[in-house]
């Protein structure tokens, strides 16, 4: 058990795709790799997992949890450089999953100049020895996965399942996108309820793919291929509340159907505006809000010097919102080049729509929304590519739900 006290803290963050700085020299294959990431931050990641770790020193939340995708393409110096960051924690532990990026995966690498070469992976076994201290915690763990439980304090209890596929030595083929959790691991995962149930503990499940298509126009790929057995099982054991990451997206969707469990997924922590979810348990309930993490205060004198870090919200902001508009704008210039400041127009729409569904604040008014849908970028955006038109009518969201925090109530 973590802790005995009834009501404590815990964060979740996400998608951290760190690629330690001894990885690479900040040459011109880094600089390319970084330009195609997608927006993902892959120069400052070390100094903003530290800042991170600092804060969590100050505020000591009982657990800080990573749901997936560590590292950057599964270096194993990336995963070692991640445990080291967080090893001066005292009174905080750290439980770690995986993603599908971080174990066994063929893009591996290192860079040097204008070269890139292959860095080496991470095996199951070397997950479990870099991060001996989250597997310390275990109350129990799959023998078939990497998959493990943890007694949160003494009325919730903490299942960290292992969503990916991966295969069993070293590669050089694309990680898969997609996740499976498998009989096994689902009858390990029932087991751990059954626990949870006979010692009258509350399950929350945690994993790297969702259990919910958290867009109904892109979800292939995210959701788990065995999502309707594991559902089954949240239904039958009423597991209330399920975290996730992947889609590098923050969304909260609520019960589907007879599962009784409301699913948060968390946004990847390096891109967009370093988002973080802080859970608060309960005797009777749960709260979840999203924060940002404000990294300046923490940051050393050296790295204030910086003014990438001192303003590094508007650097991530500015990253996303180019990587996506670039490429929007590329490809209309390629076909429609008559009105350059219609296509700037069609590109910053498109980088802003994505940009507010990724952080979560992708809330509108009707009439706001009316007004986006009749505008000549959007009308000539969804003319051109009519294979957004759906994807882009999912981005906003006009009721009274909200995607930065949640109630459980028990």
């Amino acid at each position: 058990m973590i802790t005995k006290d009834l009501n404590t803290e815990f964060w979740v963050i996400s998608d951290t795709h760190l690629i330690a700085d001894s990885l690479h020299d900040e040459g011109q294959a880094f600089s390319r790799m970084q330009k195609t990431s997608q927006g993902k931050d892959l120069y400052y990641q070390e100094t903003a997992l530290s800042a991170f770790m600092r804060m969590a020193q100050r505020k000591n939340p009982a657990v800080i949890i990573v749901t997936g995708d560590l590292t950057f393409n599964g270096e194993r110096v990336s995963a070692e450089r991640f445990a080291e960051i967080f090893k001066p924690l005292k009174k905080t532990k750290v439980l770690v999953l995986p993603g599908n990026h971080d174990i066994f995966d063929g893009w591996a690498r290192e860079f040097r100049g204008k070269k890139q070469f292959y860095a080496g992976e991470i095996s199951p076994m070397f997950w479990r020895s870099i991060f001996d201290k989250s597997y310390r915690e275990a109350t129990d763990e799959d023998d078939s996965s990497l998959a493990y439980s943890v007694q949160l304090n003494p009325q919730y209890f903490l299942v960290l399942a292992d969503s990916n596929i991966y295969g069993r030595e070293e590669t050089t083929e694309a990680p898969h996108t997609h996740g499976m959790i498998g009989k096994q691991q689902l009858k390990w995962i029932e087991k751990q309820f059954r626990y949870a149930q006979e010692h009258d503990l509350r399950p929350i499940l945690f994993m790297h793919h969702n259990l919910y298509a958290h867009n109904p126009a892109v979800n292939k790929g995210y959701v788990v291929d065995d999502a309707i057995e594991l559902r089954r099982l949240c239904a039958r054991y009423n597991v209330k509340l399920a975290f996730s990451g992947h889609i590098h997206a923050q969304n909260i969707m609520g019960p589907q159907g007879t599962t009784p469990t409301t699913e948060i997924v968390t946004s990847s922590f390096c891109s967009n505006d370093q988002g973080y979810g802080v859970v608060r348990v309960h005797s009777r309930h749960i709260t979840y809000i999203r924060r940002n993490f404000d990294m300046t205060r923490y940051l050393t004198e050296k790295e204030k010097q910086d003014y990438t870090l001192v303003h590094f919200h508007k650097y991530l902001k500015n990253l996303q919102l180019g990587s996506i508009s670039a490429d929007m704008m590329q490809s209309e210039l390629n076909k429609y080049h008559d009105d350059i400041d219609l296509v700037r127009e069609m590109g910053k729409l498109f980088g802003w729509m994505n940009y507010h569904f990724f952080n979560g604040h992708n809330h509108l008014k009707v009439s706001e929304l009316n007004k986006i849908h009749s505008s000549e970028a959007y009308q000539t955006l969804i003319k051109h590519h009519p294979e957004f038109r759906l994807y882009l009518e999912t981005l906003y969201d006009t009721s009274d739900h909200t995607n930065l925090q949640v109630k459980i109530r028990y």
